[in-house]
């Protein structure tokens, strides 16, 4: 018997936790490629479903505990619970995530059961299915799916036609290589890294075009909407701290510059100001000072529902919030409002609210009301001023932009996306993994993206994914710079997830069928 027969399990839970090291912030992705070819030697030598399913569970355990560990770090930064446990929480979320891997294993292994060529095809099509399934059921959880580790590659350019899902297929297959090289099925390990080549040099000279054609010429650079991004550095402690609401909005108005002879975009943070914009005039006037007549200010602020009777609204009774990024123009008017779709469950509202409260329970940000999801991705219209003609600009707000495929307003596509965020509970892992994911989404539709976070990472992002600037971790500061050019809609762009989802639907009935034949 094998040595890795003895204890698969065990052996399968460090795999799936040395898998984890191919995200941000340590991208150490061939890591991750042999832990993906030991599972899958794990799985080939399960004897039955129950020994995969046991193999592909201890491998999504320690891949999702070792990779969500943040998540321990947001309970640091609220009262109402222990701060201890917030380990324990990161072990019981990977118990439930750790399902999706045991699936895929399932249906990897009943389908490739005996067949080695097509064994590894298998469970990458049926991994891709499931990563799309975590990222869709109960509100979904669509964070650090396994193709993201090809950012930077070259690869990563791939999703521009199969997205992000895709991209984890391909992951799996090049794990998979591994396995076949093991295994001396020398053909199907030289066709896939072959192929992984090939992709890789297309992929950096397609970056590297776009990077030229970036290039402003002379006045061309004027041509383009400046914008300026400003990073504070107010941590999440500091932030609902009313003794420093007057000092963190000086800090604010400081990094945001005084207004120039060119019309500026300025992009705050998710929730930058604890002011009701709609609401309190004295604000909206307040932050118009800071702005030149055709400025913008782009700042996240929540909106207020009240307590509805008979078609009669009660100020008294506040029902719930949106959580809101506002357009303000440089005479203190609200020009434009998006409210945040896809919600974060126990940070901005706690399911089953009686019962948990009942037991201690309650959500991690301040605030005793529910936020309310908006309607979904929509494209935000930006007036024309003396230097451009209007822009569309799309905003996912904070972990929303996790989504791929679920970001934009497909029939009013935007000049470009705006991630307003609060990364400053999410530790030192969170940060990192989410720009990684952002960029992911600028390959996908072929648009730049835009993120302003209070401590970090914000950044400015090509429409192939290249960071065209930055504010590092824990750092104050602003940049200005030009607003990168739009690519023509991509592929995945026009159809969305419908390409990985039909490509890997077509494998598996593509290899079921030439088993059968083969048989």
């Amino acid at each position: 018997m094998s040595r890795f027969a003895r204890r698969p399990g065990l052996i399968a839970l460090g795999a799936g936790a040395v898998s984890a090291i191919g995200f941000a912030p340590l991208h150490i992705w061939p890591a991750m490629l042999c832990a993906l070819a030991l599972f899958l030697h794990l799985l080939w030598q399960a004897p039955d479903r129950r020994g995969a399913a046991k193999i592909g569970y201890a491998f999504g355990l320690g891949h999702f505990t070792v990779g969500l560990n943040w998540i321990a770090h947001a309970f640091t930064f609220q009262d109402s619970m222990p701060y201890w446990l917030g380990y324990p929480a990161v072990i019981l979320l990977s118990l439930y995530l750790a399902i999706y891997p045991a699936m895929a294993a399932v249906i990897g292994w009943q389908l490739g059961r005996g067949r080695p060529q097509l064994f590894v095809l298998f469970v990458a099509c049926a991994w891709l299915l499931t990563e799309y399934l975590r990222a869709s059921l109960f509100t979904g959880f669509a964070w650090n799916p396994l193709g993201v580790i090809w950012l930077g590659t070259g690869i990563d350019q791939l999703a521009v036609v199969i997205g992000t899902y895709g991209l984890g297929l391909v992951a799996m297959l090049a794990g998979g290589a591994l396995w076949w090289g093991a295994h001396r099925q020398w053909r199907q390990a030289g066709i896939v890294l072959g192929g992984l080549l090939v992709v890789a040099l297309l992929g950096f000279v397609r970056g590297s075009l776009h990077e030229l054609g970036e290039m402003p010429s002379p006045g061309e650079a004027d041509a383009r909407p400046l914008i300026r991004v400003v990073q504070p550095n107010i941590n999440q402690n500091e932030k609902y701290d009313a003794q420093r609401e007057e000092l963190n909005f000086r800090r604010l108005a400081s990094l945001s510059g005084k207004p120039g002879v060119r019309p500026r975009l300025i992009f705050w943070p998710e929730a930058a100001v604890p002011a009701i914009l709609d609401l309190e005039p004295r604000w909206r006037g307040r932050l118009a000072s800071l702005l030149g007549p055709e400025d913008l200010l782009m700042l996240g602020g929540d909106k207020y529902r009240f307590a509805e009777k008979d078609g009669v609204i009660d100020p008294a009774v506040l029902a719930g919030a949106n959580n809101s990024l506002w357009v303000l123009d440089g005479h203190g008017d609200l020009r434009g409002r998006y409210d945040k779709a896809h919600l974060v469950p126990y940070g901005e509202y706690l399911p089953m609210r009686p019962l948990l409260t009942a037991i201690g329970l309650s959500r991690l940000v301040p605030g005793d009301v529910d936020f309310w999801p908006g309607p979904g991705p929509a494209t935000l219209v930006l007036p024309a001023n003396s230097e451009r003609d209007s822009l569309n600009m799309a905003v996912q707000i904070c972990y929303e932009i996790v989504f791929s495929g679920q970001v934009v307003d497909r029939a009013h596509r935007p000049d470009f996306l705006f991630n307003p965020s609060n990364d400053a509970w999410f530790g030192s892992w969170g940060p990192p993994q989410h720009l990684a994911q952002a960029r992911l989404r600028a390959i996908e539709e072929g648009l730049p993206v835009i993120r302003a976070t209070p401590t970090g990472i914000s950044a400015l992002v090509d429409a192939t994914g290249r960071e065209v600037a930055r504010i590092g971790h824990h750092q104050a500061g602003a940049f200005d710079a030009p607003l990168p050019r739009a690519m023509a809609p991509t592929l995945f762009a026009r159809l969305g997830n419908g390409i990985p989802l039909g490509l890997a639907v077509l494998l598996l009935i593509g290899g079921v069928a030439i088993g059968r034949r083969t048989r």
